[in-house]
Order: structure tokens, then C-alpha cells, then sequence
């Protein structure tokens, strides 16, 4: 049996070298479709770090009383509970958020990356590193989400955090970033294809880091390797 994970591999994994979104490629269906600004890609990520930090939590608490035949509806069941929990604190406390992200919201019951953590690690684990890997997984999905809308908000519009009020209130409006009325931006990034091209290079950067990263890893090796030392005892003069 393989040891556990450490804490900070667990962290690390969700938000860097296993980020369910530029590795594993799963949520892409909001990922493409709600990122048209950074608040709407902030707002996704929050609801989707509340549901599957609750149900890896859920999870891990009944993986000894829960049947092997039956997981994966029981998990798809918590999943849901906690999604209409989500959806009723949105209409009730960010309407105006709710209306804009809509039927998305609902679409998190079949998010594959939920599903894919309560299956391949909270049934797994026991709660503290479930609740751990829960949280990773979504601050990276929300890092992921708001960076690509935010991205896609500044070439298309010149904005960043437009209408961040609608989520964070008034103190939301501290954080839009405008380059004025007179910016000419490009349309096609709040296109789809300006989705895909948006994803496409932050994948590229993430493998460009990783990459550099390996490297400096491996020159010392290799310097080692080049000028090896003595060894033996030292010949007489």
C-alpha cells in the first residue's frame, strides 16, 4: 500500500502540477462558457470550491458505510444536495450573480472534476486531507476561472472586475481596473474561439514553467555529473 499524501503535495497538486483544469482538462464546459469577465469566472469558482470542498468532506465521512455498488449515485447525490444548497444562498444573498451565471450553477451537479475527486481521493482519505485536496482543487478551478476572465475581459473590453459589486458589493467596486471609454478592443475574446485561445496559451505557459522548473532542478544534477569528485587517497608528494 502506497504511503499517503503529504499536505503539501496535496496542496500543491490542486493548485499547480495537478490542476484539474490545465492538466486533467475536466470542468471545461464552465470554464469556456462563464469566463467572459473575471467576476463571472470569480463567482463560478467560489460556487464550485464551496461544492466540492462539501462533498469531498461528505464523502469521506460515509466511504466506510457506503456500498461499493451504489457510490457513485450516493456521490452524485451529495453532490446535487450541495449544489441546491449553493444555488438557494446564491438567489438568496447574489441574485444579480445567479441570473448572470444561471443555468451553470446547476451544471456543477455533473461537473466531472466533483465527481472525479470524490471517487479517486475523498472515498480514498480521511476528512482533514479530504477537506484539504476539496479546497485545492478549488482555489485552483477559481484561480483558473478568473484569470481566464479576467484575460478575456481586458483584450475584449479594457475592464477587469466590471460589475465586481454584483459579487463582492460595494467594496467590489474597488477593484475594477478600466483603460476608459475610448479602448477598441477585440470582440473575438469573449467569443468562443477567444475561449479556446485563451486556454490554449495558459496550458502553454503552465508546460513553459513546469518546464524551466525541471531544468533548474536537473543542473545541478548535471554539474555534479561533469566534475565528479576525487576520491581515493591522496598520492604522496
Amino acid at each position: 500500500m502506497s504511503a499517503p499524501q503529504s499536505y503539501g503535495s496535496i496542496l500543491g497538486g490542486g493548485l499547480w502540477s495537478n490542476n484539474q483544469m490545465l492538466v486533467a482538462l475536466l470542468g471545461l464546459c464552465p470554464l469556456l462558457a462563464t469566463t467572459t469577465s473575471a467576476t463571472n469566472g470569480l463567482g463560478m469558482g467560489l460556487a464550485t470550491t464551496a461544492v466540492v470542498v462539501c462533498s469531498n468532506v461528505t464523502v469521506s465521512l460515509v466511504r466506510n458505510l457506503v456500498r461499493p455498488e451504489i457510490r457513485i449515485p450516493v456521490f452524485v447525490l451529495v453532490i446535487a444536495s450541495f449544489v441546491t444548497l449553493v444555488e438557494l444562498i446564491m438567489q438568496a444573498y447574489f441574485y444579480e450573480m445567479y441570473l448572470v451565471l444561471g443555468l451553470f450553477i446547476s451544471l456543477i451537479v455533473v461537473n466531472c472534476m466533483i465527481i472525479g475527486r470524490a471517487e479517486a481521493f475523498a472515498s480514498k482519505n480521511r476528512v482533514d486531507r479530504a477537506l484539504l485536496d476539496g479546497l485545492a482543487v478549488g482555489l485552483g478551478a477559481t484561480l483558473v476561472l478568473t484569470t481566464l476572465g479576467a484575460l478575456r475581459e481586458f483584450v475584449a473590453q479594457g475592464t477587469v472586475f466590471h460589475q465586481a459589486d454584483l459579487l463582492l458589493g460595494k467594496a467590489g467596486q474597488a477593484l475594477t481596473i478600466s483603460l476608459g471609454d475610448d479602448y477598441q478592443g477585440a470582440l473575438i475574446a469573449i467569443l468562443p474561439p477567444g475561449a479556446f485561445i485563451g486556454l490554449g496559451l495558459m496550458i502553454a505557459l503552465k508546460n513553459v514553467i513546469d518546464s524551466l522548473f525541471k531544468r533548474l532542478k536537473a543542473a545541478p544534477k548535471r554539474a555534479s555529473a561533469a566534475h565528479p569528485q576525487a576520491t581515493g587517497p591522496t598520492p604522496a608528494l
